[in-house]
């Protein structure tokens, strides 16, 4: 196992005012003009017939990610004013993400939608309107996942389709029945959970949430992350956890659907 490496706050605290929210285009990590950022370590092909749920909050098993290896994901986008934040941080960084919409959202902001693909982060699934799937009749919570999709994809792509480009789906709050469960692996579709969250639903400083998350991150050592892009102290927060990141020793992995690993070969 790597051996940790002491935190380095001052910088940390620094970055958080200094934090660079202009946009970058998309680039691969071979080609990032920055010489010093964090980077895409590798692309990881994600396969619903062998990792159909993956996960340790929710799920027995999680992806196959080394020690200091981490996917950043973020939910319940997009919204303008902080995604718009969240990707320039990413963008500074050329690290790439995997951000899982509301369907509502993307339905509003369409650029963004497409914004975000083009800037190459993967894009998930997170129903239409956010309910407690579990606490809803089964033909309802049916009804948001497609609608949830097809919003979607009409944002990304100018289709209304239920079959999803990205088979990437994740539950609202993580709540799920097991019929729910084998309705999506029936599809295809990768169920993500998370193994570590930033908890940043609950009010707090930037500054709280980066010392609450960088604590996670180094006690668990690895895994995927769940950040939320509308939050504003996340937003605000982003390019010292980059920072944080690179600083002690930790690797973002980028995770694909299985089949197109091979078109983002240029990201390791």
């Amino acid at each position: 196992m790597a051996k940790m490496h002491r935190p380095k706050w001052t910088s940390i605290t620094m970055g958080l005012a200094l934090a660079c929210l202009g946009t970058i285009g998309s680039v691969a990590a071979a080609d990032c003009p920055r010489k010093d950022a964090l980077g895409t370590s590798r692309v990881l092909s994600v396969d619903a017939r062998t990792t159909p749920r993956v996960g340790l909050k929710s799920f027995p098993q999680t992806l196959p990610l080394a020690d200091h290896e981490v996917v950043l994901t973020f939910d319940d986008g997009p919204y303008p004013p902080t995604t718009s934040k969240v990707l320039a941080a990413l963008a500074q960084e050329c690290v790439r993400a995997t951000f899982f919409m509301i369907g509502q959202h993307a339905a509003e902001h369409p650029d963004m939608v497409k914004r975000i693909a083009r800037e190459g982060h993967t894009i998930g699934h997170h129903t239409f309107s956010h309910p407690f799937m579990a606490r809803i009749p089964a033909g309802k919570a049916s009804s948001e996942i497609d609608r949830g999709i097809a919003a979607d994809e009409m944002a990304l792509h100018g289709v209304s389709t239920t079959t999803p480009s990205t088979p990437f789906f994740r539950f609202p709050y993580f709540e799920a029945t097991p019929a729910e469960l084998d309705l999506l692996q029936s599809r295809g579709i990768v169920v993500f959970g998370a193994d570590l969250w930033a908890s940043d639903w609950n009010e707090m400083t930037p500054e709280q949430e980066l010392k609450l998350i960088t604590e996670r991150v180094a006690a668990a050592s690895k895994g995927i992350i769940l950040f939320h892009d509308p939050k504003a102290r996340t937003a605000a927060m982003m390019p010292a956890f980059l920072r944080y990141l690179k600083e002690n020793g930790f690797h973002v992995v980028h995770v694909v659907p299985a089949g197109t690993a091979r078109n983002n070969a240029d990201a390791h």
